[in-house]
């Protein structure tokens, strides 16, 4: 009787313990349910903000192209201005990645940082000129094909041909294969639409912020496709290529110069590693390579050194590592050229480098190639002193020094640079070293994959 009673006792607690798994695993199904239900909601609601703010900002410029009144301008682009940067907010929480909406991301910003320029040029009473304009239209129809595109978009998740879902559904894969072909397109096609107008595009404090007719970085005799294929083998070293190509002359760019694309001797990655070079000069002006970083092994001074080292190497001496960016094992650091002491904002390379071995992936050295010359630069007319005394009494300085910044003009402005903090925020400013005005306050912004500025 003792052993049939324990035997029912043992039957017993395991039809409970099978019962409360089951109990569980509805419960856990259902609160599943509803955190997906309440994150597609989430996104919808940011997508849809996202396609109304591009439709503000494309309705604001067109009415800024054919505005001829400083004031009225002024309040149109300040619009302008606040709905690109309002339209980049609700970009971020989309569930996409930000490799394959960079260009879009790009140039919100850009429409934003141009029309707050512009903005102030036409608060102090100046009319636009017809180049300003001209951007203005050619921003303008980039922005009708953003929102015609996002458009589509619409409708198509109203349509159900793409959900949230399958955006999300595995964060480890690359984006073009986490979503249908149709998605992939569609994503792939915003971002492309921007990839032509890189004149206006730029990333970071200053990057890319002026570009120079003169080319002042761009020094030498121009040489030959032969000569470019050399200077590219030695830059990637002869050991590491199976196979280089060339894809000839490319002249419509702001510096002309000669592409190339090498296969590298990799048997685990089959992507081309592309390289441009200067016809004047023989000078490395783009090169990229993407490769699978599985694993952080470098901290974030360690790939700064690295890439200061590089340059060093390579015959650009006295970079400073200024702003960064990391994704998926790759850091992007910003470097400016430092002249006894003050930063050169304007002369810019950018290094991307992997943060397992300190290979270095990417080199951008446009910034450097238009703006590079050893300035004269004369003593401040104002003291250190005295540019604090322009500053808001409740800023905490943490560090000063001087630099020189670029201005929406193309111009320069020799400036003491402040980095201080107030309540939880870090800003920069900038106070010109020689009139005492404040020219310019940057937000600096911290962020687990980096330091921004906005």
């Amino acid at each position: 009787m003792k052993k049939f009673f324990k035997k029912n006792y043992i039957y017993i607690i395991l039809i409970i313990l099978v019962i409360t798994c089951i109990f569980l695993g509805i419960n856990l199904y259902k609160q599943n349910k509803k955190y997906i239900t309440a994150s597609e909601n989430q996104y919808n609601m940011a997508f849809y903000e996202l396609v109304n703010y591009v439709e503000d900002v494309e309705n604001y410029l067109a009415k800024a192209t054919i505005s001829n009144e400083p004031a009225h301008g002024a309040e149109t682009l300040t619009e302008v201005w606040r709905e690109a940067n309002l339209a980049q907010v609700y970009l971020a929480q989309l569930p996409v990645s930000s490799n394959e909406l960079s260009s879009t991301s790009k140039f919100l910003n850009q429409v934003s940082e141009y029309s707050y320029s512009l903005s102030r040029k036409n608060i102090n009473g100046e009319k636009l000129t017809q180049d300003e304009l001209d951007d203005l239209n050619a921003l303008h129809n980039y922005c009708i094909e953003l929102k015609n595109t996002l458009n589509q978009l619409c409708t198509d998740m109203q349509e159900g041909r793409i959900s949230w879902k399958e955006l999300t559904k595995n964060t480890e894969v690359e984006f073009a294969q986490q979503v249908d072909n149709l998605s992939a397109t569609v994503f792939t096609n915003i971002d492309e639409n921007f990839g032509e107008y890189e004149g206006l595009i730029y990333d970071g404090a200053f990057s890319e912020h002026m570009e120079s007719a003169e080319k002042k970085g761009l020094i030498g005799d121009k040489i030959d496709e032969d000569f470019a294929k050399e200077i590219a083998v030695n830059f990637v070293g002869n050991d590491r290529i199976q196979e280089i190509s060339s894809n000839g002359l490319i002249e419509n760019g702001n510096i002309v110069c000669y592409d190339f694309s090498v296969k590298i001797n990799d048997e685990n990655n089959n992507n081309p590693l592309n390289i441009s070079i200067a016809q004047t000069g023989g000078h490395i002006v783009l090169m990229n390579y993407n490769r699978e970083v599985k694993q952080e092994v470098l901290t974030q001074d360690e790939a700064n050194e690295i890439g200061k080292n590089f340059l060093d190497s390579r015959g650009i001496p006295n970079m400073k590592a200024t702003y960064y960016l990391k994704q998926a094992g790759i850091v992007t650091v910003n470097y400016a050229y430092e002249q006894n002491g003050v930063v050169m904002y304007p002369d810019l390379i950018k290094l991307k480098i992997a943060l397992d071995n300190g290979e270095i992936l990417g080199m951008e050295t446009s910034g450097y190639l238009n703006n590079h010359t050893e300035r004269s630069l004369s003593s401040p007319k104002i003291t250190e002193s005295e540019a604090k005394l322009t500053l808001n009494k409740n800023l905490n300085i943490i560090s000063s020094g001087l630099a020189v910044i670029p201005t929406e003009w193309k111009t320069e402005i020799y400036c003491y640079e402040f980095k201080g903090k107030i309540n939880d925020t870090d800003f920069l400013v900038y106070i010109n070293a020689e009139t005492g005005k404040e020219e310019n306050i940057l937000v600096i912004v911290e962020t687990p994959n980096g330091i921004l500025t906005q």
